[in-house]
């Protein structure tokens, strides 16, 4: 136990913080010290995520424990920025943000913290000697993956990429487009050219290949499907 690391998640009980318990609950090199959720507090992880009966006993909690070494925020956009500001976090713990809220190298600071754009792929030595790690968005870790090759070998042209995500992407909140009869055996297009995950890849490519005609359109579209399998918030 002593040698497993500790490790602490804020907002458990959404759909990213629910794929994230799945991947450290029975890790044989994580101790999960607490999850923080306020809205469900007291309660027992698998009230929420119900897959995970039999696996913990976990409750959720709405208190902060310093005792740990990793702390992951899967709160919503916006949210991890205003987490960490109004809360003193030891400055010996690594933060992994799952959020867009740092993910741009002109909002990657915040007072003594900076980001390192978590994609292996592209950073990983930096990854590797990161105190705060902003993990990539869905769409853009798969259109990275397919690019960013391109980039290093200086062929970037004019591209045209689609990606289709499923209902959890767009998080627990209801809406019209998430509902089952308007996914049912249909695709629709959302946020097209101006989707959150355009500055994130244009930031990326850039790194590789100074200059290119044009990077876009890109074209978002929501899917049949309901789960989204990138570890990433949208």
């Amino acid at each position: 136990m002593s040698n497993k690391i500790k490790v602490g998640i804020i907002g458990g009980a959404g759909y990213t913080g629910g794929e994230l318990i799945r991947l450290l609950v029975n890790h044989p090199s994580v101790n999960i010290q607490f999850i923080h959720s306020s809205s469900n507090a007291g309660n027992n992880l698998c009230e929420v995520h119900t897959d995970l009966i039999g696996d913990t006993d976990l409750k959720f909690t709405n208190e902060l424990n310093d005792d740990i070494q990793v702390l992951f925020m899967c709160v919503g956009h916006d949210d991890a920025r205003k987490f960490l500001s109004a809360n003193s976090i030891k400055d010996s713990i690594k933060i992994i943000d799952l959020s867009q809220d740092f993910r741009l190298a002109n909002s990657s600071s915040l007072d003594n913290r900076t980001f390192v754009y978590g994609l292996p792929e592209l950073n990983k030595k930096a990854i590797v000697s990161a105190n705060n790690i902003a993990n990539p968005g869905c769409f853009a870790t798969a259109i990275q993956l397919g690019l960013l090759p391109l980039a290093k070998a200086g062929l970037l042209a004019n591209i045209y990429t689609t990606g289709i995500t499923g209902s959890t992407g767009a998080g627990q909140s209801l809406s019209a487009s998430t509902h089952f009869s308007w996914r049912a055996n249909n695709i629709s297009a959302y946020k097209t050219l101006q989707h959150q995950h355009c500055n994130e890849i244009h930031q990326s490519l850039h790194q590789l290949q100074a200059t290119f005609p044009c990077l876009y359109p890109f074209g978002s579209v929501g899917g049949n499907g309901w789960r989204r399998e990138t570890l990433g918030a949208g």
